[in-house]
């Protein structure tokens, strides 16, 4: 005697397409026709489906598969939310939407991620149905866990900067010392809190462009001519004193951030912390050492002439470290913020596109070398070492045109380096833009969302 065929997944349940499984068919019009010794019903958020007992028998650590040893209403209730005794019937209190991800398992045994779906959400509902990551394709579970990461490094800053703001707002009574620290650290860490953080921002950017132009212009050659005679003009002295109360300005700012700091070492860690210190400690190493005064005819024993030609390379070099000041612009441009997180994030392609030109490079050069040393004599590719110059200058597609192949066979190697370094700069290009987009948008909007929150404290303080 053939039993009534049922609605069931049958179809997809064993079809070996990885495709996500159709939308559920409506539930059986008689749920009495089920031959529940074969077909288990659940009830998923009001969408009932039917699955053979041998499908969940295949995962017997996942909550569908528990079912499977239930021997009583206890077991029963441990695994489900309900129970409807009458119909057999399992129901879960769960999105049925997010269930299509479990059903797509069922069917080919992989887990696969859904577009519309958040990650998030469906770790969650991995965690709940008891499946495994292990299931997962290599490609969805690489995007899980960097998305996961990305979400747990977030909800990390967030709580620590909303401790720093309960630390600072809570106490009602606060003491002079406390209002001046929120006062200070207002003015030099948030520029969006009222007029002094604006007028400090502004004041920064512009000490950071004077500086930039004052070290442009004392590379002028009169200057220069001016500084190895030991001559100081006008010019020379006024470029000094704007020097001076630039790096006073800069020394000023570190000490006001050192001093509202409420961890003093996290702070002396901090990147753009120890770029300042770096950008600062070169002028006062320079009057330090100008005090051994090393345009003077006098010769140290021993050292004689190269020890004033050594000590004026130090101070020269350590002069040209004021460009390290334009990095100070990190702190108020959401663009420099944006590269420097896009260029953490992208470690990976940055590898990859360093793999590819080395690659590319170790192929081309021996290739030239080979073909205009035996053709035009070694001219300028005089060996391999010598022609990795000319294979990433045009593999990077600048072409500087010191070294030149005048063969027919080494035009020919060029012309090959340099279509394969646009694929090889392509590849990796995609994908560091597409870094680039996202980490502005997450930074553009977290930026919004304090600008809210802090207009909202301040109406609320008010």
């Amino acid at each position: 005697m053939s039993r009534p065929e049922s609605p069931v997944l049958r179809t997809t349940l064993n079809s070996p397409s990885p495709a996500l499984p159709p939308p559920p068919p409506p539930p059986p019009a008689d749920l009495g026709s089920v031959d529940h010794a074969l077909l288990a019903v659940i009830n998923v958020g009001g969408n009932r489906y039917t699955f053979p007992w041998s499908t969940l028998q295949q995962f017997p650590l996942t909550r569908l598969g528990r079912l499977c040893g239930c021997r009583s209403l206890e077991d029963i209730a441990s695994v489900c939310d309900d129970y409807d005794e009458a119909r057999k019937e399992f129901f879960f209190d769960r999105s049925p939407s997010a269930f299509r991800v479990i059903l797509n398992f069922l069917a080919a045994g992989k887990l696969r991620l859904l577009r519309e779906m958040c990650i998030l959400s469906l770790h969650d509902e991995l965690n709940y149905w008891g499946v495994e990551m292990a299931y997962m394709e290599r490609c969805c579970k690489r995007k899980m866990y960097t998305r996961i990461e990305e979400v747990h490094e977030k909800e990390r800053r967030e709580e620590e900067r909303r401790q720093k703001n309960a630390m600072q707002r809570v106490p009602v009574e606060e003491t002079r010392y406390q209002k001046v620290m929120n006062w200070l650290r207002d003015m030099v860490e948030n520029p969006q809190s009222g007029l002094p953080g604006k007028i400090f921002a502004c004041l920064s950017v512009i000490m950071v462009a004077v500086t930039v132009v004052s070290l442009c212009i004392s590379t002028m050659p009169d200057l220069r001519e001016e500084e190895d005679k030991g001559k100081c003009s006008s010019k020379c002295y006024n470029m000094f004193i704007i020097e001076t109360v630039c790096v006073a300005w800069f020394s000023l700012e570190f000490v006001l951030r050192f001093i509202q700091a409420r961890s003093k070492l996290d702070f002396l860690r901090g990147p753009l912390n120890i770029i300042d210190a770096m950008a600062i400690l070169p002028y006062y190493v320079s009057l330090v050492v100008a005090e051994e005064d090393p345009a003077s005819e006098h010769e140290r024993p021993g050292g004689g002439k190269g020890y004033l030609d050594k000590l004026g390379l130090v101070l020269r070099i350590l002069r040209a470290l004021r460009i390290l000041y334009v990095m100070r612009l990190a702190r108020h441009s959401l663009g420099l913020q944006t590269l420097g997180l896009t260029v953490r994030r992208s470690t990976r392609e940055f590898g990859l596109l360093l793999l590819f030109l080395c690659v590319a490079v170790t192929l081309f050069s021996p290739l030239v070398h080979l073909a205009e040393s035996e053709l035009t004599g070694p001219h300028d590719f005089s060996s391999i070492p010598a022609s990795y110059w000319w294979a990433i200058i045009s593999m990077t597609t600048v072409g500087y045109g010191d070294m030149v192949p005048r063969s027919i066979p080494g035009q020919v190697v060029a012309l090959s380096s340099i279509l394969s370094g646009i694929l090889i700069m392509a590849f990796p290009a995609t994908s560091i833009f597409h870094m680039f987009s996202r980490s502005y948008q997450e930074l553009k909007m977290e930026h919004d969302r304090l600008f809210k929150e802090e207009s909202v404290l301040v109406q609320t303080l008010r």
